[in-house]
């Protein structure tokens, strides 16, 4: 099965773990035991103590791993489902990849205590791809409706968060889909940045155009599949009889009336 029309732009979904071993300790004590309190819910403490063996070496591995993930990420769109690379970004991505495990080999060389571990797997995604059109049309429709939310509720952050989320996942779409998520994006923007110009206690109007925008956008993204071909109907009837059929019985003349004869009385 594949779209009638697609979203999705070829690429890659890169897999990405990174983490960083040794070097920080954690001493946890409990103060106080589980125990169900009077309203029905479980409570419990404990304290704590974070122990770094090299705070300098840590620090510094922070750093890089830090920044060997936005080697990465740089070429990517990050989504729900995972990091989405252009097609046309396959050479980037190759060499971000490369320079990220160099740094992270590079530290470790003359790190003492700490260890910076560095993976990433790549697989190949079709624009005609049903499973990965699902899923983008479905991470930009979630976007949408965050913004819309943002926007009914004035919050700021929210809207630009949303927006910075959905132009970043926008590299992944075709240009027609790029197109139509811009003007979402403008127009959210542009209500964020009227929102804070007027000031958390000023009186201000929800757009309705702006929210019906990004409305629009949002049902642009549900998954279209191309209609299946319906097959023709198979009617089962009895076999048609092409032999004449026999002459139906006719009834014998009637005949005729006798004459009644009528006595006259002499």
């Amino acid at each position: 099965m594949s779209f009638a029309s697609t979203t999705l732009r070829p690429g890659l979904l890169v897999g990405l773990k990174t983490s960083i071993t040794g070097n920080v300790t954690y001493d946890k004590t409990e103060l106080e035991a589980e125990f169900i309190d009077t309203d029905g819910t479980m409570r419990a403490r404990w304290e704590t103590q974070k122990i770094v063996q090299d705070a300098a070496e840590h620090e510094a591995a922070v750093r890089v791993r830090s920044k060997a993930r936005s080697l990465v990420t740089s070429v990517c769109s990050a989504t729900a489902f995972g990091l989405l690379c252009p097609e046309a970004s396959e050479d980037k991505l190759a060499a971000a990849l490369e320079e990220a495990r160099a740094k992270c080999d590079e530290f470790n060389k003359t790190a003492k205590v700490t260890r910076i571990w560095f993976a990433a797997v790549s697989g190949r995604v079709a624009s005609d791809d049903v499973a990965a059109v699902k899923a983008v049309n479905e991470e930009v429709r979630q976007l949408m409706s965050e913004m819309e939310e943002g926007v009914a509720k004035l919050d700021v952050k929210a809207i630009r968060d949303a927006a910075a989320r959905t132009k970043e996942l926008g590299s992944m779409l075709t240009p027609d889909a790029q197109a139509r998520i811009t003007i979402a994006i403008e127009a959210a923007r542009g209500v964020a940045t009227k929102i804070k110009a007027a000031g958390e206690t000023a009186a201000l109007q929800v757009d309705r155009q702006v929210l019906q925008t990004l409305a629009e956008c949002r049902t642009a993204f549900l998954d279209l599949e191309p209609a299946k071909e319906v097959a023709a109907p198979v009617v089962t009837a009895a076999a048609l009889d092409f032999e004449p059929a026999a002459p139906a019985a006719t009834e014998a003349p009637a005949a005729p009336a006798r004459k009644m004869e009528i006595e006259q009385a002499a």
